[in-house]
C-alpha cells in the first residue's frame, strides 16, 4: 500500500492562542486503510482532521509548523477546490454541513457536483444511486433542516460521496446519535472501506472501532501517544495512562487479571471476549 498523508513534524496554533493544539506529529497514513482516531476532550482529534483537510490552517488561519503531505504535495500547494474532492470531510454536527440553501436533499446531494460542473444526466444517476447506498432515497424531496440528526448525517454522507473522494475524514461521527443510528453510520464505513477508500474517523466509542478499524491513532495532550494495529494499541497500558478510553473488552480482561483469572489473551472486541470465555467454560467442562 502506498502513503497517502504524511505528517512530518507538524505543529499547530490556532489564532489568538499561545499553547499549540497539536506538537510534533509524525505518522503516515496507506492507502485503502480505515484508521481510528481517538483520546480525550480537547486532545487534539479535531485539528489532526482538520490539518488534513486543510482546514488548519487555510480556513482557521494561526501557525502551522513542519509539512503536512496529501499525495506527495504539500498541503500549503493544493488548491482548496482541489482538495475537497480529494478529501472528503464529515463533520460532527451534520446539521453544519448542511448548505441551507437547497429545498430538498437530492438537491443537497448533488450541490458539489453541480459546483464541479457534472453534467445532468450523470449527476442526476449518482445522486440516485448514493441515495438509495446509504438509504435516503425515500428522503429525496424532504427539506434537509427538517430531517432527524441520523437523516441529516445519512445525507452528509451521502454528499460527500456522490464527490468520489480516495480520502474520507470523519469527526466524531456519533456524538449527536442515539445507538441504533450509531450502527448505521459504522455500516456506511464498513462499506467505505470495502470499495477500497481510505478512512479516517475521529470517535470516542472506541468499541465500534474496534471492530471496524485497520489501525488506531491514539492522540492525548496534543501528542501521538500511541500508533499501530488495533489489537496492539488497543490493549497498550499506555491509553488509560494518558486518560483515552480502551474497550470495554480491555477492561475486563484487565479485572480479570488482576483477580488472579487471566484470559490468554487480551480481547479488544466483545465478540472477541465472549469467545474466550466460551472456551474457557468449555475446558472446565472437560475437566481442564
Amino acid at each position: 500500500m502506498g502513503v497517502c498523508i504524511e505528517f512530518q513534524d507538524v505543529s499547530y496554533a490556532y489564532p489568538l492562542t499561545k499553547k499549540a493544539a497539536v506538537r510534533h506529529l509524525n505518522c503516515r497514513l496507506e492507502t485503502g486503510k480505515c484508521y481510528g482516531v481517538i483520546g480525550p476532550n480537547a486532545g487534539g482529534k479535531t485539528t489532526f482532521c482538520n490539518l488534513m483537510r486543510g482546514l488548519c490552517p487555510n480556513f482557521y488561519g494561526g501557525i502551522l509548523k513542519g509539512t503536512v503531505l496529501i499525495h506527495g504535495k504539500n498541503l500549503l500547494e493544493w488548491e482548496d477546490e482541489e482538495l475537497s474532492v480529494q478529501i472528503g470531510y464529515v463533520f460532527q454536527d451534520p446539521f453544519a454541513q448542511v448548505s441551507g440553501i437547497k429545498e430538498t436533499v437530492f438537491e443537497e446531494i448533488g450541490m458539489g457536483l453541480e459546483n464541479l460542473g457534472v453534467e445532468a444526466e450523470e449527476m442526476i444517476a449518482r445522486i440516485v444511486e448514493i441515495a438509495k447506498m446509504v438509504h435516503v432515497d425515500t428522503l429525496l424531496q424532504k427539506n434537509p433542516l427538517a430531517l432527524s440528526g441520523g437523516q441529516c448525517q445519512r445525507v452528509a454522507f451521502a454528499s460527500i460521496l456522490a464527490l468520489d473522494s480516495d480520502i474520507i475524514v470523519i469527526d466524531e461521527p456519533t456524538s449527536q446519535l442515539d445507538p441504533e443510528a450509531g450502527s448505521d453510520v459504522f455500516e456506511i464505513i464498513d462499506m467505505l472501506k470495502k470499495q477500497g477508500k481510505t478512512v479516517i474517523i475521529a470517535e470516542h466509542k472506541v468499541d465500534l472501532l474496534a471492530e471496524y478499524c485497520d489501525e488506531i491513532i491514539a492522540i492525548a495532550g496534543g501528542s501521538i501517544v500511541a500508533k499501530g494495529p488495533v489489537k496492539e494499541v488497543l490493549s497498550d497500558p499506555v491509553l488509560p495512562e494518558n486518560g483515552v478510553r480502551i474497550p470495554q473488552a480491555v477492561s475486563l480482561a484487565r479485572e480479570l487479571w488482576q483477580a488472579g483469572k487471566p484470559f490468554r489473551e487480551i480481547p479488544v472486541t466483545m465478540q472477541e471476549a465472549i469467545g474466550l470465555i466460551k472456551e474457557r467454560r468449555e475446558g472446565r467442562a472437560d475437566g481442564n
